[in-house]
């Protein structure tokens, strides 16, 4: 097993010791060296989500961090999965067995994600989830050597849902993306609709390579619901909001995109976008620590972080410090350090991870501008609410991990 030592594999591994107050500690580096693989994707429909944005904010936070940890070098590989789980899986694998990669993160696309989270498991590897969504990574395919960080298909119905929900919008058509993310949006979205008394008066699944969506959002103007739900993401998401304005539907309809990034926000410009309801975990001028590091983001990529790009960099100087901590590379270890450290930086305040390996921390409910409003470039958001952790997150009790223990 990667990162513990016998008598047999001292020439595979580093080992010393070090004083920690009045004992010792000894310090197990395997192969030498700490690898980071960044699995995301570089070239397609989610690219402007992920792929360059997660690699830069990664190698900020090893460049923050010092690119050493007790001693020993910390490596950074990329690689490009193609939207495909399959290309995924061989790429983990290959990492895993062959190139002894320590930790896999950002994997956007769920489908993904839920793939690369279990050969984690089975390898006894750390895969940290940013780009994907499924709240099912904390849910029934949970695992003790993977953590869903920025967001998850729960957090942002609580948030969208519920939000449009108290305004009186209590009948809802969905256009869902037909994969795991779209899914378990859906789901999770219609159950907090029903919750507060509204309903689901019709739903269309489209396939996530599917760009026009002329058809399927003709169904739903003709639903006559109040408010037509996007469950999905992508260059998918952006074609649909500008044919929706095409379509005038949201002169008599309310339009909630349920996971908008700040790219769709410039892609889409404000007069198309204005008055879009959304739920986010980050946002770079929320506060002075926020403009802080998105400056410094901005300079490398001339765009601004989204919550993926600050919670790739986020969980990656989380997991550096509980490496250092636990005095070792070794999956358990440095996962029972992350999940006794809190959170504590620009991206979220006392956050902490749980036994389903959920991080839990405050999510914000924000409404795209007016472009009267908008002060300067990328100034989209006003906030609106504020959900507080402990309330944004599915509570544990009603988890489906297998791994969670109930009272």
């Amino acid at each position: 097993m990667k990162g513990r030592v016998n008598s047999g594999l001292i020439a595979a591994a580093t080992i010393l010791t070090v004083s920690v107050g009045a004992g010792a500690q000894t310090v197990t580096i395997s192969d030498d060296v700490v690898k980071i693989g960044v699995l995301t994707d570089m070239s397609g429909q989610f690219s402007h989500e992920s792929g360059e944005g997660a690699v830069t904010a990664i190698k900020m936070a090893v460049e923050d961090f010092g690119g050493k940890i007790l001693g020993k070098p910390i490596q950074v590989v990329v690689a490009d999965h193609q939207n495909k789980p399959d290309t995924a899986s061989a790429l983990a694998r290959k990492w895993f067995d062959v190139e002894k990669v320590d930790m896999i993160g950002n994997l956007i696309n769920s489908s993904i994600a839920l793939t690369v989270s279990g050969l984690a498991k089975d390898k006894n590897r750390i895969a940290i989830i940013n780009g994907s969504g499924s709240s099912r990574l904390t849910g029934d395919a949970c695992t003790p050597n993977s953590i869903h960080y920025s967001y998850d298909t729960y957090a942002l119905a609580r948030g969208t849902g519920a939000a449009l929900a108290k305004e009186g919008k209590k009948s809802w058509y969905f256009l869902t993306a037909d994969y795991a993310f779209g899914h378990a949006l859906e789901a999770d979205t219609s159950a907090v609709v029903r919750a507060m008394g509204g309903e689901v008066v019709g739903s269309t699944r489209y396939p996530p390579e599917s760009f026009d969506q002329s058809s399927y959002l003709l169904q739903a103007q003709s639903s006559k619901a109040q408010v037509v739900a996007l469950a999905g993401s992508g260059n998918v998401l952006v074609n649909s909001i500008k044919s929706a304005q095409e379509f005038g539907i949201q002169q008599r309809q309310t339009l909630a995109g349920l996971l908008v990034w700040e790219t769709d926000i410039k892609a889409l410009g404000l007069s198309a976008a204005q008055g879009l309801v959304l739920t986010n975990a980050f946002y770079w001028d929320r506060d002075d620590e926020t403009r802080a590091w998105s400056k410094r983001f901005f300079e490398k990529m001339k765009v601004m972080p989204h919550m993926g790009d600050a919670g790739d960099y986020s969980s990656t100087m989380h997991y550096l410090r509980a490496v250092e901590t636990a005095g070792t590379d070794e999956a358990q270890a440095v996962m029972k350090k992350m999940r006794e450290m809190p959170v504590n930086d620009f991206f979220a305040k006392n956050g902490r991870i749980r036994e389903d390996g959920r991080m839990v921390h405050d999510m914000y409910v924000y409404e795209v501008k007016k472009p009267s409003e908008s002060k300067g470039d990328w100034d989209f958001y006003r906030l609106r609410e504020v959900i507080p952790g402990d309330q944004a997150f599915r509570p544990l009790k009603d988890s489906a991990c297998p791994i969670v223990k109930k009272g």
